[in-house]
């Protein structure tokens, strides 16, 4: 009978072992998991992070998207520690972010180019566009700086700046006397009713049920060695000490793959170019 106890004891001390060792390991294994979050704007941003978020799960890296309705959101979001990373923007958007709010955003990974197009609902070829027309801009620095670029390209405007980003103090020359109208980058699709034409960025161009390689009137990036390697779009970090992180490297080369290529020209219909591995 002193036996049998024992021998009772005993199993039940194994049980309750093997019990302390399951859950320790249970534990350890839920500890693994990374959380991330990560800001983005467009619909066609949120279907690709989609399927990234989907490929990291098997490294333990729980991706969480964020959707933001404008450019200036997700740096402050980044900046104030509510997301860690963003992916919306180019290298100019970002360092103009920089200068003007004391911030150390980072980028730590190539993305894509996205085309600036000008669009109308008024012509069908920027020829058309006549003495004192209007066409609305972004009114930020940088994208508004690369449409007036874009429109110097059409020659409509000449201008004396030879930075990335002018801007409108800038144009020496308007013959046909345009009036540019400065909007929210949010704002410029939706402004298409008003003015003669408005440049937009592809974001917002896609979200608004334009395609760009069909409706443009123009796109930027239909000479693509005149888009400024500044415009290209980038994976960003809240600060130069991230560009080591191991789990946002991770992040980083699960993105640049074969897999987002593709389906970057199927949500872009083919506008975006992917640039992590161009030479």
């Amino acid at each position: 009978m002193k036996k049998k106890l024992i021998l009772t004891i005993f199993a039940g001390l194994i049980i309750v072992f093997l019990g302390a060792c399951g859950a320790k390991s249970a534990s350890t294994d839920k500890a693994k998991v990374e959380k991330v979050k990560i800001g983005v704007v467009s619909e066609a941003a949120i279907e690709i992070w989609k399927d990234v978020a989907k490929r990291l799960k098997s490294q333990n890296i729980d991706l969480e998207i964020v959707q933001f309705t404008d450019y200036n959101q997700p740096n402050i979001a980044l900046k104030n520690g509510d997301i860690n990373l963003n992916a919306f923007q180019h290298v100019a958007f970002l360092e103009d972010f920089n200068s003007k709010n004391n911030a150390d955003l980072t980028p730590i990974g190539f993305t894509f180019v996205s085309p600036l197009g000008i669009y109308s609902k008024k012509i069908k070829d920027a020829k058309e566009i006549k003495d004192g027309d209007t066409i609305a801009i972004p009114n930020d620095t940088t994208n508004g700086g690369r449409a007036l670029l874009l429109l110097q390209a059409l020659d409509l405007i000449k201008l004396n700046a030879k930075g990335a980003s002018p801007a409108v103090t800038d144009i020496t020359e308007n013959p046909k006397n345009i009036k540019i109208k400065e909007l929210d980058a949010a704002q410029t699709a939706r402004s298409l009713e008003d003015v003669t034409a408005a440049v937009i960025n592809t974001n917002y161009a896609v979200d608004s049920g334009l395609s760009p390689k069909k409706d443009a009137l123009y796109l930027d990036t239909d000479n693509i060695s005149n888009v400024k390697d500044i415009y290209k779009n980038v994976i960003a970090a809240s600060s130069s000490k991230d560009k080591d992180n191991a789990v946002y490297k991770k992040i980083v080369a699960e993105y640049q793959t074969e897999a987002t290529k593709k389906l970057i020209d199927s949500t872009t219909g083919g506008t975006d170019i992917p640039i992590w591995d161009a030479k």
